[in-house]
């Protein structure tokens, strides 16, 4: 009986930390260099709570997964716009 209470307590958590990780796109349509994507993503890995992220120049589009425990949209885009790029949700 332990041990299946132990294996449901364990796929709960593992369950738990799936859930948590979301990804988005961002619009970037400021940057206009190639080296712009370069400063886009060292803004966004510098949020607390980013696992990944990858930013295109030829589509301006910002892909970032995180965790929403630890950040939101609003602080991505944010992150952006403070680097200078200022970053919408694309639709």
């Amino acid at each position: 009986m332990k041990k299946i209470t132990l294996l449901f307590l364990l796929t709960l958590t593992s369950l738990s930390a799936i859930a948590e990780t979301k990804t988005v796109t961002l619009e970037v349509p400021t940057m206009n260099c190639v080296t712009c994507p370069f400063t886009v993503k060292k803004a966004l890995q510098n949020v607390e709570g980013v696992s990944k992220a990858e930013v295109t120049f030829d589509t301006k589009l910002a892909v970032v997964t995180f965790d929403d425990e630890k950040t939101t949209v609003k602080a991505l885009t944010e992150a952006t716009t403070n680097a200078g790029y200022p970053s919408t949700v694309k639709e």
